[in-house]
């Protein structure tokens, strides 16, 4: 596997959040000169601005969850001795996981009722806005298990989590 192969998956969510941030942010623009010089506006811009400002957000929590980038109050569990401080974070990790786990299934559920609606302008599903959460939740819950497992590993070897 090539190097630029293994970096762009390692970043796959940060790219695919900032290229819908690029879009979003060079249709408003492009908007915006269309209305000031031209007194007219691409009618859809708005929809697919929204659209991909959606994406960006949910992606980009993907993204941050995955690289532990997201504020956290350690304060107290920096406090605790060592054993303590390892099953805090095996319970934080375990918590974590049902939370995300939880709201994928919703995601399941609030997609499967958005097929129904369209969009107001361009009249496609709003599933394509709304399975942004799925994604983003069910990447979440991923990563979840993968932490909750490497620090249940790195507890039973002895190492600090």
């Amino acid at each position: 596997m090539s190097q630029t192969f293994k970096k762009v998956l390692t970043n796959l969510e940060l790219i695919i959040a900032s290229a819908c941030i690029i879009v979003t942010t060079s249709l408003v623009l492009l908007n915006v000169v269309m209305r000031y010089f031209f007194k007219t506006g691409i009618y859809w811009s708005e929809e697919v601005a929204t659209a991909c400002f959606v994406w960006s957000v949910f992606i980009g929590a993907a993204a941050g969850y995955k690289h532990k980038a997201h504020v956290g109050v350690d304060m107290l569990i920096n406090l605790c001795n060592p054993t303590w401080k390892k099953l805090l974070t095996i319970a934080v990790d375990a918590i974590l996981l049902l939370i995300n786990g939880y709201i994928t299934y919703i995601a399941v559920i609030y997609l499967s009722l958005s097929y129904k609606k369209p969009t107001p302008v361009l009249g496609i599903s709003t599933a394509y806005i709304s399975s942004s959460i799925l994604v983003s939740f069910s990447l979440m819950t991923i990563y979840s298990i993968y932490f909750l497992v490497k620090d249940i590993r790195k507890s039973n070897k002895g190492g600090a989590v």
